[in-house]
């Protein structure tokens, strides 16, 4: 399992415009991909909702996780970025 930790780079953190984009992207890579916050369960990183439900603002701590190292970078990436900008 390759993991990578990241901090949220998003200005409001990861509400629903963000948490789109990422779990598009998950999808879009086709292979499972989670997303946790320090100590938290992971959740799916392809459902929107799941990405919204960890809180995520500004700031926070999130580790992306999957069997596939080429989107777990890109995920990371992803959510490292603003992407209300």
């Amino acid at each position: 399992m390759h993991t990578k930790t990241v901090i949220v780079g998003s200005a409001i953190g990861l509400h629903a415009r963000p948490a789109a984009i990422i779990s598009e992207a998950v999808v879009n890579a086709g292979v499972p991909v989670t997303l946790s916050l320090d100590g938290g369960e992971p959740v799916d990183g392809g459902s929107a909702l799941m990405i919204m439900t960890l809180g995520a603002g500004n700031g926070a701590q999130v580790t992306v996780a999957s069997e596939d190292e080429a989107a777990c970078a890109s995920i990371a990436e992803l959510i490292q970025q603003d992407l209300d900008a």
